[in-house]
């Protein structure tokens, strides 16, 4: 079907062409008088035929090119083509407008190239403007009211002074894990919280998921949001607008911190990383929570509750208030049970803290065990070892007469 329309698309151009541009070429030629040749019919027919033979040596090349040209098209964002093609419209009329005084001037090189000339330019400042201000003319065709025109020019415009403090940008994942509030209440997070539209539409598609463990979380976050905007010590705004040419979520929030140089609030480990690699500022709220942790040094005694078993030698496990795992060698034997360990050492990873302990009573051997002495116990002990030593002189008397005895027998 694209094959025929192109043929058709062809022939009808040849026609056109022969029929406006042939009569000249008879009469370069000296042939302006012959009949047969220059006429209408004639013309067209040519015309006609000349393309015809062009679309079937193009035709492969031109479906290529308009294949091409098709998937470049389903690339771009409606958005994009609308506001290109007005803007490209209003340029060539602009220089339609221009051009009209360059033909009345009766110049050939003027009256020939230059209309063209500022028709082409004009047409492509137009292309540029209508897709580089996307954002802009959203705004001027968006009917808003004006509360929220005079919110977001003073988002746009705000400059840095003695009390400037940079917007603090929420992520989805930060705003579902709800401990952004209390942080918030506690005043650590200094300035204006920043919620996009898009980060409200995404929640709002979370929590009418079909999973009722992603809707249940969409909705935790909507009441995190309520909350926030519910505290009056809390400052928290909306930001309208949005960018129709990237899709994700995350490029757009990177995107509005380098615009309104913010800060991006998140939980999640491969936007922080990105964010880093941008140069974006991010507050992680998991590191946050490793930091106020409390800091555990080999030697150090805590008393713990053994809940499970661990994996390897006998170990068991426990959990300190702050869902530190703290893993105890040979804690098999005393589960349930809440013992005095010793730490042994610690291990901190991206995910989190994990301490190694030990039984405090483990680390005591047999030479460590000294009973206390006294006195008393020495003089015990010394008249023990006088009694035993009498005890034996005795023997040994006794030992010497009973042998002189069998002597004097044996004399005998």
């Amino acid at each position: 079907m694209q094959r025929r329309i192109i043929i058709v698309l062809m022939v009808v151009a040849g026609a056109s062409l022969g029929a406006s541009f042939l009569p000249m070429a008879w009469d370069t030629i000296g042939l302006t008088g012959n009949q047969w040749l220059n006429n209408p019919f004639t013309n067209i027919l040519i015309g006609a035929i000349i393309f015809f033979l062009f679309a079937l040596v193009l035709e492969r090349y031109i479906s290529a090119g308009l294949s091409y040209i098709e998937k470049k098209l389903s690339e771009i964002s409606l958005t994009y083509l609308l506001f290109g093609a007005i803007g490209t419209i209003i340029g060539l009329m602009i220089g339609m407008i221009i051009s009209i005084p360059l033909y009345n001037l009766n110049i050939p090189f003027v009256t020939s190239f230059m209309p063209f000339f500022v028709m082409i330019l004009l047409g492509y400042f137009g292309f540029q403007v209508g897709v580089t201000r996307i954002d802009e003319w959203k705004k001027i065709f968006t009917p808003k009211s004006k509360k929220n025109d005079e919110t977001q020019q003073q988002i746009l415009e705000r400059k840095a002074g003695d009390t400037f403090h940079r917007y603090k940008i929420l992520d989805t994942s930060v705003i579902i894990d709800g401990r952004v509030y209390d942080i918030a209440k506690t005043g650590f997070l200094e300035g204006t919280i920043l919620i996009p539209n898009f980060v409200l539409y995404e929640l709002q598609y979370i929590a009418d998921s079909g999973d009722s463990l992603k809707r249940v979380r969409g909705r935790r976050g909507l009441d995190i949001l309520n909350a926030l905007q519910k505290e009056e010590d809390i400052s928290v705004e909306m930001y309208d607008g949005d960018f129709e040419d990237i899709q994700e979520v995350d490029s757009k929030l990177l995107k509005l911190a380098k615009l309104l140089d913010g800060v991006v609030v998140t939980n999640d480990y491969n936007l922080n990383k990105v964010a880093e690699f941008q140069n974006v500022p991010v507050l992680n709220i998991n590191a946050l929570a490793n930091a106020v942790k409390p800091v555990v040094i080999p030697g150090e005694t805590m008393d713990v509750l053994l809940v499970k078993a661990g994996t390897e030698r006998q170990q068991g496990v426990a959990y300190l208030d702050d869902g530190t795992m703290v893993v105890v060698e040979d804690g098999q034997h005393y589960m349930n049970e809440r013992i005095k360990v010793v730490v042994t050492s610690a291990l901190q990873t991206a995910a989190g803290r994990m301490i190694f302990a030990k039984p405090a009573h483990s680390g005591r051997g047999i030479d460590d065990v000294k009973p206390e002495t006294t006195a008393t116990d020495l003089e015990q002990a010394e008249s023990s070892d006088n009694t035993q030593k009498n005890s034996n002189q005795k023997q040994n008397q006794q030992n010497g007469n009973q042998k002189n005895r069998n002597k004097g027998r044996k004399n005998a």
